[in-house]
């Protein structure tokens, strides 16, 4: 993970990004708030390991956030709508595994809130699923 460099961007082109450093296990999220934010079955979201890099290439100016009030967020371009990260009380928390270029270097690892999944959403592969968010999780949950 260390040395790892990827890069990805929204589909317009007109946002670029690098970040240096890889990212953490994925999950996918299948509550309805994930279902209206990405308009699909679930997001597909990696953080971003502590002492990783994250550089906005070109169009900075043109990210638009929004935040709930917990703090959590996404930041999305403006021309294009791309959801291209998760913010946490302003500061960059994961990608949109979407975004990236190419192979992000993860796998889903975990499906979460898929008690409350879309009737159409079949998930595949065998990673675990949880109906809610996981008990003894130590990670803040995204609502």
């Amino acid at each position: 993970m260390g040395d790892a460099v990827l890069e990805g961007g929204c589909f317009c082109g007109a946002i670029r990004y690098q970040l240096h450093g890889g990212l953490q296990p994925a999950q996918a999220c299948h509550c309805s708030r994930c279902r209206k934010a990405f308009s699909g079955p679930s997001s597909a979201y990696a953080a971003l390991p502590e002492g990783s890099s994250l550089s906005w290439l070109s169009g900075a100016e043109l990210l638009t956030r929004y935040a709930g009030a917990s703090g959590w967020g996404l930041a999305f371009c403006r021309v294009c709508g791309s959801t291209l990260c998760g913010i946490l009380n302003g500061t960059v928390h994961g990608l949109i595994l979407g975004s990236v270029d190419g192979d992000p270097g993860v796998d889903i690892a975990r499906h979460l809130f898929t008690g409350s999944k879309a009737a159409w959403d079949h998930i595949g592969g065998d990673a675990p699923q949880y109906d809610e968010w996981p008990t003894g999780d130590d990670e803040e949950r995204a609502d």
